[in-house]
């Protein structure tokens, strides 16, 4: 669908409706792309994949949303404004707002942290992204001859590998290739995610690995593959 977003959204749009983007992780568009030059109204960031605040124990998380400006008037109240004189004020209600909720979008430090990193890295937001995308496929590059690949693609911050070549030949499935990943030092990564992938693994190395360690990774899986 990635092509064809802006098409599909005019569709939705002329049909009376509205698109959500689902911002679970966005490490390999800052900077580059925008969900709503994409046709989204609304969108969710999931701080803790992106922006540097990491779910510790389970948590805490944060979640904000971010709507196009025709939606404004929906958002819960109270929201925070800025006048002329870059005051800060809280506007208390509006006649088409949702009203109150319950709870914040998530815990609030979180936000503070994550818009401390965002204020760090400036500009650099989108080498960050640039760096995820060419480590996710500099590791696919080495390992797609060694596993199924069900898409022969350029990725972004993710690709998807398949055991299923070593669950037919050896039994040896997926799992077992996780656990097996653990005597490396390495802890496993999502397994059997997405589900229309058999056999899947889930790899993500992320924009703050070296070279030497995406090496280390990919002798490891190398070295499971052929076992």
């Amino acid at each position: 669908f990635d092509e064809n977003i802006a098409e599909i959204a005019d569709i939705i749009h002329e049909a009376g409706g509205l698109l959500y983007y689902d911002g679970a992780n966005t490490n390999a568009i800052m900077g580059i792309s925008r969900p709503g030059d994409m046709g989204f109204d609304v969108v969710h960031l999931n701080l803790h994949k992106t922006f540097a605040t990491p779910h510790g124990g389970g948590g805490p998380g944060s979640g904000p949303v971010g709507v196009k400006e025709h939606l404004v008037p929906f958002l819960p109240y109270p929201l925070v404004g800025k006048d002329a004189q870059s005051n800060y004020y809280f506007e208390e209600k509006n006649a088409l707002s949702i009203g109150k909720v319950k709870a914040f979008y998530g815990n609030f430090g979180v936000l503070v942290k994550a818009f401390a990193y965002i204020l760090t890295q400036g500009h650099e937001l989108k080498e960050v992204s640039e760096l995820a995308v060419l480590n996710a496929n500099y590791v696919l590059a080495r390992l797609k001859s060694h596993f199924d690949l069900p898409y022969d693609r350029i990725c972004m911050h993710e690709f998807v590998l398949s055991g299923k070549r070593q669950k037919k030949n050896f039994g040896v499935s997926t799992l077992d290739m996780a656990k097996r990943l653990l005597d490396f030092g390495y802890h496993a990564p999502t397994v059997y995610f997405p589900l229309i992938v058999d056999e899947a693994m889930m790899i993500e190395p992320t924009e703050t690995e070296s070279i030497e360690t995406l090496d280390e990774f990919s002798e490891a899986m190398i070295r499971i593959a052929e076992e």
